[in-house]
């Protein structure tokens, strides 16, 4: 899921930048090796649509620079990613491309599934394979570490804060909340500001409600599901999954620092940030971009910290997986295309120059920089976003220094189902003045266990 829409939603994190959208298509993957010229031809998603006309430039430049580099290899890019609804179809009817988009939520079950293609020959021997975050490429592994994909870009949850209402509230704005209890008390003074001013807010609906306390449990070390002998089962119930739901009624209902308003999803967040009312949310990096373009916000007036207790963050991303019928010809090349163009430091480097050049925003902790690398070449990459800044990179700072150490948890199973059970919690929570978090803890996890227990 990307990490600002209402549950395409996916999330540490990177850098700086534009976030590239990538939009559903499909082509075939069963065509021909390889052309009268001899060369390997490669069916590729991920290509940015028209009407991301920069996005789209950078790429078709991409294209063209990695066949002048390599001679043997014919990249024909496909707009779009790896649609769910539609994925079992294109692949019987071999329309799927030989290399595809894929959210770190679908690994799992595609390679369950043997519906993605074994690379782990072809990636033994890749440039910079050693630098890259190894949790992240476990994602893309079964259970005997054999390699089924690549991660490309990844984000993680923080704490986006408005420090303009911090130094009006009295709090030092350089200084985020580093604990829950320390986010109630910043909450209380940012309300006590009045004129509707809210001092947290948080989602409950749309799937969403139900994504935002995964985040929120993770940060305090909870999970919400476990596997046992193969099969899941809700793991919520706990005194963690407990203490979630205790802060949120009573900031609502004791501090009444969340306002009044609620059932609230990501834009009305958003907008709440944009027209500074609102003090704190936990969000991914992207969020910011959008505040400031699209509801009015100052980039210099937003901060991102870890996330609260910080003992885990939610995790997503994205990557490329590779068509079970693609031959090792194709599987090479395109592990060279992915390289190439995704895990360069090289390009990433040239990627910052040209959107500074162009204007648009680096330094902020977000694709397209991926921060899918570790040591060294991470230190690198970061120092390139640096040089090239045009953001307050000082407000993202501790969120950047913390990210290395800061476990990343991807999604639960049944992401999707298990939020819109939780989200019918966090309403009751946010809504009911009454409401029993231990009955409602119960309720959920019956019907969590309810799901796992039928797939």
């Amino acid at each position: 899921m990307s990490s600002t829409s209402s549950r395409t939603l996916s999330l540490a994190t990177a850098t700086v930048l534009a976030l590239i959208a990538l939009t559903a298509c499909g082509t075939s993957s069963d065509g021909a090796e390889s052309d009268s010229g001899g060369k390997v031809k490669l069916d590729v998603n991920g290509q940015p649509p028209t009407t991301q006309a920069f996005e789209r430039k950078l790429y078709d430049k991409h294209v063209a620079q990695f066949e002048k580099a390599n001679p043997d290899i014919d990249i024909v890019p496909h707009e779009g990613f790896m649609d769910p609804k539609t994925f079992n179809a294109k692949l019987a009817g071999g329309k799927l491309e030989d290399v595809f988009y894929v959210y770190f939520t679908d690994t799992r079950s595609l390679i369950e599934k043997k519906q993605a293609a074994d690379i782990t020959d072809a990636v033994k021997d890749m440039p910079r394979r050693g630098d890259l975050q190894d949790p992240l490429m476990k994602i893309f592994q079964d259970d005997q570490g054999r390699q089924y994909g690549l991660p490309t870009s990844n984000y993680s949850m923080g704490l986006i804060y408005n420090r303009a209402l911090f130094e009006k509230a009295g709090l030092d704005p350089d200084q985020a909340p580093k604990t829950w209890a320390d986010v109630r008390k910043a909450a209380k003074k940012i309300a006590a500001l009045g004129d509707n001013t809210v001092g947290y807010a948080d989602f409950s609906k749309n799937n969403q409600g139900g994504w935002h306390y995964t985040a929120e449990l993770y940060s305090r070390g909870g999970r919400i599901a476990e596997e046992s002998g193969g099969k899941w089962k809700a793991a919520f119930n706990t005194p963690e999954g407990k203490a979630t739901f205790q802060d949120l009624y009573d900031m609502r209902w004791k501090d009444g620092s969340m306002g009044s308003k609620q059932l609230l999803q990501v834009e009305d967040v958003q907008r709440m940030m944009g027209s500074g009312k609102l003090g704190m949310y936990v969000a991914a990096a992207d969020n910011i971009t959008v505040i400031a373009k699209q509801f009015g916000g100052k980039y210099a007036d937003y901060a991102l910290a870890p996330v609260p207790d910080a003992k885990a963050t939610l995790l997503g991303g994205e990557g490329y997986m590779f068509n079970p019928k693609a031959s090792p010809a194709k599987i090479k090349a395109g592990v060279k295309w992915i390289q190439w163009r995704y895990l360069n430091p090289d390009v990433i480097e040239k990627n910052v120059a040209d959107y500074a050049e162009a204007k648009l925003p680096v330094g902020i902790p977000m694709p397209t920089v991926p921060d899918v690398f570790e040591g060294p070449v991470r230190d690198r990459i970061e120092k390139a976003k640096q040089d090239k800044a045009n953001m307050p990179t000082g407000n993202y700072q501790a969120f950047m220094d913390s990210a290395p150490e800061v476990p990343g948890v991807i999604e639960p199973p049944k992401a999707q189902e298990v939020y819109a059970i939780l989200d019918s919690a966090m309403q009751s929570v946010l809504t009911k003045k009454d409401a029993d978090i231990d009955a409602l803890l119960d309720d959920a996890e019956n019907k969590v266990n309810a799901i796992y227990d039928a797939s």
